[in-house]
């Protein structure tokens, strides 16, 4: 048992600055599989070294996928190691070999979670999505699904299902982002839109979204130039703005 802390400075250097100078880095397998199981934080720092083990050593971790799926809570949007989780994750489900429910229940959760997310997780969560659909067209029935949300009394998506089989994702539709589309935030409600019309072949890059923050949302913001809006108006004469107000005769406006 370790304490945290040393849990979480050994992780984030284990990947690049331990395992490629071992002359068997399959010895660190049980010290991986036990911290991917602790859960939080650590769980998602361990994803590095199992990446590299699951890649380039054979390691088989049959309830791999399950555990990464578990780990998807409205914390993710928010943690200091946003980047490398979803990095890593776009990697994992980048195999056009995962069953199509698999991928449908972490579209789902992704979706479900989106709704509390800030405006630079959305950023780069909804292309991360329509990536998903690229790679797998057998999900975009989520999407296209004859009638969509309105025909639906309640969603047949078990969000507290652990068990990404059984969350019966693929019956359910994406209503989550199409209530993006009406996001406060003009950007985000134009990358949920994407999703109105056919997805193109070529996958957004979202390496450059990854590390998106607030700050510069903010400073992209202030720094867009202003357009001048003509504007028409009649100036206010009295207490109460009317024309022949009995008020303006005895009061005006400072």
């Amino acid at each position: 048992q370790l304490p945290t802390g040393l849990y979480k400075k050994v992780l984030v250097i284990l990947h690049d600055s331990v395992l490629p100078y071992m002359n068997e880095p399959t010895l660190m397998m049980d010290f991986l599989t036990v911290a991917y199981g602790i859960g939080g934080a650590i769980s998602l720092l361990a994803l590095n070294g199992l990446f590299i083990l699951i890649h380039q050593h054979n390691l088989e971790y049959p309830d791999f996928y399950k555990k990464l799926y578990s780990l998807l809570d409205p914390s993710i949007y928010h943690v200091k190691y946003r980047a490398r989780f979803f990095h890593l994750t776009d990697l994992f489900l980048s195999s056009s070999h995962l069953p199509a429910y698999l991928v449908a229940a972490f579209i789902k959760r992704l979706s479900r979670l989106a709704l509390t997310a800030p405006p630079e997780a959305l950023l780069m969560i909804i292309p991360f999505i329509c990536n998903l659909f690229r790679r797998h067209p057998a999900c975009r029935v989520l999407v296209h699904r004859p009638g969509g949300p309105a025909d639906m009394s309640e969603d047949p998506y078990v969000m507290e299902e652990e068990e990404p089989s059984q969350s019966r994702a693929l019956e359910s539709s994406l209503w989550e982002i199409q209530s993006l589309q009406n996001h406060y935030h003009p950007d985000v409600a134009k990358a949920a839109a994407v999703l109105n019309q056919s997805l193109s072949e070529m996958e957004d890059d979202i390496s450059g979204l990854l590390e998106l923050s607030a700050y510069e949302l903010f400073d992209k913001e202030v720094k867009k130039k202003a357009v001048d809006v003509p504007l028409e108006f009649e100036q206010v004469r009295g207490l109460f703005g009317k024309r022949n107000d009995i008020f303006a005769e005895h009061f005006s406006l400072g």
